[in-house]
């Protein structure tokens, strides 16, 4: 058995040359229309698009929300409880003896 690569590749290539012999013009006709839709598909974007499964079709879009408040103002003063002034118990009033 002959493994030589011409020999084995030589039907193949004359059925090519018989091929291009007869309906040369054709092929290549219909090889430049295909040339110029594929240009045109990979201009279009067609190499970028990437297809996204649909479970995750959310889109989160960041965004700064400003909101206008008015003025806050001060809690009501609380009334009825007593303050002790004093500091660490000391009394004032026992220390004048």
């Amino acid at each position: 058995m002959n493994l030589n690569p011409v020999s084995v590749l030589n039907p193949i290539f004359s059925a090519l040359d018989s091929l291009i012999e007869s309906d040369g013009v054709y092929l290549y006709l219909v090889f430049v229309w295909l040339a110029l839709l594929a240009i045109v598909w990979i201009l279009s974007g067609g190499l970028l698009r990437q297809k996204r499964p649909q479970r995750n079709s959310v889109m989160v879009v960041p965004a700064i929300i400003f909101t206008l408040q008015s003025p806050r103002q001060p809690p009501p003063p609380t009334i009825g409880i007593e303050v002790d002034l004093t500091w660490d118990g000391d009394d004032e009033t026992t220390n004048q003896a």
